[in-house]
């Protein structure tokens, strides 16, 4: 049992927030506004419980699931979890709970001096609520289109959030955000090619898996032989692309937030740019970038040259 495993054990609360500085994105980084940051790590919380209950990856001892009141006999019952999520988080918008009319997970008390502070809505929480449950039933993707439909749920609620939270949501930014954030959900998926397969899922779109000739074999071998690295390099180019469609964003703000997309999209092009490096085989482990790359990239985006 790890230390932040031990630490949920005794506290879910903190555990699950101590998984922040293991992102491969900044969460809510020190130079933003006290508030901001306040708002952003409970927005987080709750994301990184559901990936958590979605993933199995709660940690032992069953905290979790005695909060959400499902017996400990079910605890690995994934759908039912998911379920208690659920009715949990309506209490943070509804107060629908039998009793005090606060809910029941710590995370989710947390989250509710947020959800009022800045007017947030319930649907990008049941979005990615939603994502979890897909993943416990969906395990492959036929179409580009299919994965694209995924990212609606599992990943562009993150953006429309933040945009929220810092007050500075349009039609237009939320597109740009939904571009960025559909990118960075599929630059994790193909940096995480082996472990997503080690769970029995497969991100790559089925169709492209056909037209570059890769068999999911191919996907559990030491490393990529020449198929999976053409499929990788595709799939790649599709993340650049949608990044390079939403990096405009980043110019759309000012301040601190501008440095914070400028970093996400950043981090994004800095994970593409290890990819490449890799030649794209991502069997063998995620390709990292390191700071020097991020902060070059970061820079690029925020003098708006790419």
């Amino acid at each position: 049992m790890t230390v932040t495993d031990t630490a949920h054990a005794v506290d879910p609360e903190r555990g699950t927030l101590a998984k922040a500085a293991h992102e491969n994105f900044p969460v809510a980084p020190f130079f933003l506004p006290r508030a901001w940051r306040t708002d952003l790590m409970a927005v987080y919380g709750f994301a990184r419980l559901v990936d958590d209950i979605g993933d199995g990856d709660l940690a032992p001892g069953g905290a979790d699931a005695r909060l959400l009141g499902v017996p400990e006999d079910r605890a690995d019952d994934r759908l039912l979890m998911l379920d208690a999520f659920e009715a949990d988080l309506r209490r943070v918008f509804d107060g629908s709970d039998g009793s005090d009319g606060s809910p029941r997970h710590p995370l989710l008390r947390r989250l509710v001096p947020t959800v009022r502070r800045r007017a947030l809505t319930p649907e990008p929480f049941l979005g990615l609520i939603a994502a979890n449950r897909q993943d416990q039933l969906v395990a492959r993707y036929e179409t580009y289109d299919d994965l694209l439909a995924y990212c609606e749920l599992s990943a562009n609620p993150v953006g429309r959030l933040v945009l929220a939270v810092t007050g500075t949501s349009t039609p237009e930014r939320i597109r740009r955000s939904d571009e960025i954030c559909t990118a960075l959900q599929i630059v994790e998926h193909l940096q995480d090619v082996a472990e997503d397969l080690g769970r029995d899922r497969i991100y790559l779109p089925a169709e492209d898996m056909k037209r570059f000739h890769v068999q999911e074999a191919d996907l559990a071998a030491p490393s990529a032989n020449a198929s999976v690295r053409a499929l990788i390099a595709y799939e790649a180019a599709r993340a650049r692309d949608l990044l390079n469609e939403g990096a405009p964003l980043v110019g759309s703000v000012h301040g601190r937030l501008r440095l914070l997309l400028a970093g996400f999209v950043a981090g994004g092009r800095a994970a593409l740019n290890a990819i490449a490096a890799a030649d794209h085989d991502v069997l063998p482990g995620p390709p990292k970038s390191g700071k020097v790359h991020l902060l070059r990239e970061a820079g690029v985006v925020l003098r708006g040259e790419g």
